[in-house]
């Protein structure tokens, strides 16, 4: 589909399709809309990623904006309606591609939750941005019920200039994170926990395949944190998140394990954890060939299961934690060495720039201010003599940064994994496309939910944000060793 028609055509559910389940149906008004901009399909066909920013932005303002006619609105809402459907739908399948092995459920039973806009209603948003409403036939607005999830989305989506989080990714995030859709999946072992509950619940099998410092770092969790649990009796309550000064016992408990660390640090560490536990649960419910001893909480092979079977469950869970480890391992690596490279490939660009070669000594300082010290652009065009905001925006550019970031990571992370699955007969060099493909989304989506979404997320927080994602830290510790080699050489 090309890039115009994608504000024109809707994909929405289409129960009598045996082979799909879904169908793209053509909207004249969105289309008689987007023709009315002047922007035909042959230009949007040329234009590059800034235009299509451009163009969204456009739609989202008019559909945002009250001051607006509510029929351009609605209009402009049917637009983006349509271009957000396809991820939805792309949502699904990743998620059918990653879960859905055993065949106890597909993506067609995961599209009436998300994929539930006919587009035959127009709409928008009240004055207060948040309550539905519908036009009726005369172009009157009325309040209603209808929990459109298309809506939703444009809803929460804030286009920031600061950030380069596109309106797919953020649908594709966001379509993951469906309350609705979650509690389907819960029914089939796809348990949504907490961080802090699920490092509470970590079994003895589920330490086993972890590293030694992890298996420290929830030991310390489980000396203070579960003891206080126990002691408060609320093991039917939320797990809230851990106290300072529970934080700083359990700094203390590593020190005596020779583990230095910072209760920051720590609270980091511990989600990466709680992550990486949350991926081992997802896949070893693919198969439920366990069962959970009633008397001592571990998870157990079914007896009745042949000698044959559990010998071969017990092999692929070994490929499959050894394959999580290496690429849990691999990932932080190609972050390191992806930061290294974008900022230092971001430099030469500013010097090679004949309108920002003077600030190219002002990026890492720039970024160390926006990052370490959480000062907003506008106070960092002051401290370091830029003529405004927009010139700090363009010079820092912290999203496109991410962006780069994120782009080489996972380009990295794939080289490596695709090494690794040939080492183990997985594949083929060169791969088949479809392997390659696949292997592609999974690492994608990997590394959104472990390090790019929190990172995309906190830039777009506004006033009072807080770098404390997995990319800011570990791009706050190369500013610091970039300038103490600066200052060194000074």
């Amino acid at each position: 589909m090309s890039a115009a028609s994608r504000y024109c055509n809707l994909w929405r559910i289409d129960p009598a399709s045996d082979r799909t389940g879904y169908k793209r149906c053509f909207l004249p008004l969105a289309n008689d809309f987007f023709q009315s901009q002047g922007l035909s399909e042959a230009e949007e066909d040329r234009g590059d990623r800034s235009q299509q920013r451009n163009l969204q932005t456009d739609l989202l303002s008019r559909f945002q904006a009250p001051a607006v006619d509510t029929t351009e609105r609605a209009h402009a809402g049917l637009c983006l309606r349509c271009y957000v459907s396809e991820p939805i739908l792309n949502a699904c399948r990743k998620i059918d591609h990653l879960f859905g092995d055993d065949r106890s459920f597909t993506y067609r039973d995961l599209l009436p939750f998300v994929l539930n806009d006919d587009g035959k209603t127009l709409m928008v948003l009240d004055s207060d941005g948040k309550t539905y409403l519908t036009l009726d036939p005369t172009g009157k607005p009325q309040t209603t019920a209808y929990q459109c999830f298309s809506l939703q989305i444009l809803r929460t989506f804030k286009p920031n200039a600061q950030s380069s989080m596109s309106l797919d990714n953020w649908t594709y995030l966001q379509t993951k994170q469906n309350p609705e859709l979650k509690n389907f999946l819960s029914e089939f072992g796809f348990k949504q926990l907490s961080d802090w509950a699920l490092l509470n619940r970590t079994r003895s099998k589920q330490l086993q395949q972890l590293a030694e410092r992890d298996r420290h770092l929830i030991a310390a969790f489980h000396a203070v944190y579960r003891r206080d649990r126990h002691q408060q009796h609320q093991g039917t309550k939320r797990c809230l998140d851990p106290t300072t000064g529970q934080l700083q016992e359990m700094v203390t408990y590593l020190k005596v394990q020779n583990i230095t660390i910072q209760p920051n640090q720590l609270i980091t560490e511990l989600r990466r954890v709680a992550l990486q536990l949350r991926q081992f649960d997802l896949w070893s419910h693919r198969v439920p060939l366990e069962v959970e001893d009633p008397e001592t909480g571990d998870r157990l092979i079914r007896s009745e299961l042949p000698q044959d079977i559990a010998s071969e469950y017990n092999v692929e869970q070994q490929e499959q934690q050894e394959m999580l480890e290496f690429f849990h391992k691999q990932l932080q690596l190609a972050l390191v060495h992806s930061i290294k490279q974008a900022i230092s490939d971001r430099i030469t660009y500013l010097k090679k720039s004949k309108g920002y070669a003077a600030f190219a000594d002002r990026f890492i300082p720039g970024l160390h201010l926006y990052y370490s010290q959480g000062i907003a652009l506008k106070e960092i065009a002051d401290l370091l003599k830029m003529s405004g905001w927009a010139q700090a925006r363009r010079v820092l550019n912290p999203g496109e940064l991410i962006n780069i970031v994120r782009t080489l990571t996972i380009r990295q992370v794939l080289e490596q994994m695709l090494k690794k699955a040939e080492e183990k007969g997985l594949t083929a060099l060169p791969p088949q496309p479809d392997y390659l493909e696949n292997l592609a989304k999974q690492i994608e989506a990997l590394a959104d939910a472990e390090i790019f979404q929190a990172a995309f997320e906190e830039i777009q927080a506004g006033k009072n944000r807080l770098m404390k994602s997995v990319y800011a830290q570990q791009l706050c510790f190369y500013l610091e060793e970039c300038t103490k080699v600066t200052q060194g050489v000074s």
